[in-house]
Parts: structure tokens; C-alpha cells; sequence
């Protein structure tokens, strides 16, 4: 056994494994509750660049540990998903009763980070971008929170339970009129906000902010034994495959990552031309 695959060994032991490629990577918890993620990531088939970036990681804070799960899907430019890749999360735990009030805290978070990039918009750009976010504390509770129609499924028990809401425009309708906005229903299109956005909720968006919301929808799930794994995935993934067939794909591949991987290589065989993101967190 050489160096190199010594200190794998040893990192493995104090369940540290690092990820084996930018697209793609799988971590262990160091609480006694075995949890495992893995993630990977595929451009679609569009000429601009890849608009999705992801979080999947474990962190350690005080006596705490959190898994830290995201994934963000951008439009019309990168920029937005890039930066809540880097300060959302940090915003979130930023707030100081982030322990004792943590669904009020997330939501003050994800309005004070909108309103950031509002203020740097001539440095981002006119885009925007989805959110999925899930916090697991101490594996023993996970708390999800979403903009968008990026989403969170969980499987328990092998049934498919959604934890986020696809926040689409034909739903809000009249939010969105009440603003003084208007969606559109063209044959042969999806609903959209003034004619332009997909989703009625997102971070960033300036042109339309009037008529869009930052507001996440939080669900808070208990992680009893019943529950086997999470998937994260941005709408690459749902447009074309539902939360069961999903969930029934990976059922019985362990390994998170091949999960994941799995996952998106199904979506591009279904013809989803989007990008794809994926994360697959199981609870053993």
C-alpha cells in the first residue's frame, strides 16, 4: 500500500473522503448516525455556459455538525448561482438565532441575500436564479427551504415525499396581478411572469422584481429511521422524470455518488436538454 492510499485509509477512518472530480463527490458525517452524500453535475445541451452550481458539504461548528446541501439553478447568466454558491449559506448562519429559530432565521437570510444581489446587480447582471437549500443538524433534523422549482424529495419508507414547492407562475397568478405583473399562456409555452421567467419565486431578476418574490417556502423533516435518503436536483432532472421514479431508480445503489451520477444520466437519456444537478444524501 503506497502513501497516497494510506492517507485515503486514514481519512476514510475519521470519516473525511475527499471528492473525486469537480463534477462529482461523496462525503461522510463524523456523527455516529451513518450519513453519506454524494453529488454530480451535467451541462446540457444549450450553447451557454453551465448555469448550475451546487453545495454538498459537511461542517463542523461548536459541538454541532451540519450537512450544508444546495443546488442553485441560474438563468440568463451564471453570476447569481455563483454567488449564493458562495454566501448563502454563510448568511444563514450568520443570523443570530439561526439555533433557536432557525425557519425565521433562513427566511430573513434569503431576503437580506436577494437584497445583496439587488445592490451588486451592475456586477451580476440582469439574471437570477433558482434555490433548493437543505440544512441537516446533527442528523437529526433537516430543514429545507426553496425559490423556484429546484427541488427536494425525500424517500421514506420507499415512498417519495416532496419537501419544496414548485413555485410556478400559473399558481401565483394573482399574487403576481396584484403586483401589477401579468403571466402569460402562450400555446406551446410554459406560464410565464410578464412573458419572460418560468418561476414566480427566485433570487435576483431585477427587471422583473416587482412582480417576483424571494419568499422561500420552509418544511422541516425529522430524520427518524423511516427515512432513507434526500435527493436535491435542479428542474433538469424533474422535468423529466417524477419524485417516485426518481426515488425507485437509486433505491438500492448505496454509494451516493453512483446514485446521483445515475440519476442524471437517466434525465439526459429521457432528453432533457437542461442543465443537471444532483445530490443525493442517505441517512443508514
Amino acid at each position: 500500500m503506497n502513501g497516497k492510499e494510506i492517507l485515503h485509509k486514514m481519512k476514510e477512518k475519521a470519516c473525511f473522503a475527499a471528492p473525486p472530480s469537480p463534477d462529482a463527490g461523496i462525503g461522510k458525517s463524523k456523527i455516529p448516525k451513518h450519513v453519506t452524500h454524494g453529488y454530480y453535475l451535467l451541462k446540457g445541451k444549450s450553447n451557454r455556459p453551465m448555469e448550475d452550481y451546487l453545495v454538498s458539504e459537511l461542517r463542523r461548528l461548536d459541538k454541532n455538525e451540519l450537512g450544508l446541501f444546495a443546488i442553485f439553478d441560474g438563468h440568463m447568466g451564471n453570476d447569481v448561482a455563483k454567488y449564493l454558491q458562495s454566501h448563502l449559506f454563510d448568511n444563514i448562519l450568520k443570523e443570530h438565532d439561526f439555533w433557536t429559530n432557525t425557519e425565521d432565521a433562513i427566511r430573513r437570510a434569503y431576503h437580506r441575500t436577494d437584497n445583496n444581489i439587488l445592490e451588486q446587480s451592475k456586477k451580476l447582471g440582469r439574471g437570477g436564479s433558482t434555490a433548493v437549500t437543505a440544512i441537516l443538524i446533527n442528523c437529526e433534523k433537516l430543514v429545507v427551504a426553496n425559490v423556484g422549482d429546484s427541488r427536494a424529495v425525500i424517500c421514506k419508507k420507499g415512498l417519495a415525499n416532496q419537501l419544496s414547492v414548485d413555485h410556478e407562475p400559473s399558481k401565483e397568478k394573482n399574487i403576481i396581478e396584484s403586483k401589477g405583473g401579468f403571466v402569460s399562456n402562450i400555446p406551446g409555452d410554459v406560464p410565464r411572469v410578464d412573458g419572460q421567467l418560468a418561476v414566480a419565486r427566485a433570487f435576483g431578476d431585477k427587471s422583473l422584481k416587482q412582480h417576483l418574490s424571494s419568499e422561500p417556502d420552509i418544511k422541516v423533516e425529522i430524520i427518524d429511521d423511516d427515512v432513507e435518503f434526500a435527493i436535491l436536483a435542479s428542474d433538469g432532472l424533474w422535468k423529466v422524470m417524477s419524485n417516485q421514479e426518481a426515488v425507485d431508480l437509486i433505491k438500492d445503489i448505496k454509494d451516493p455518488n453512483s446514485a446521483a451520477k445515475r440519476l442524471t444520466e437517466e434525465a439526459l437519456a429521457r432528453k432533457s436538454r437542461d442543465d443537471i444537478s444532483c445530490i443525493v444524501v442517505r441517512f443508514q
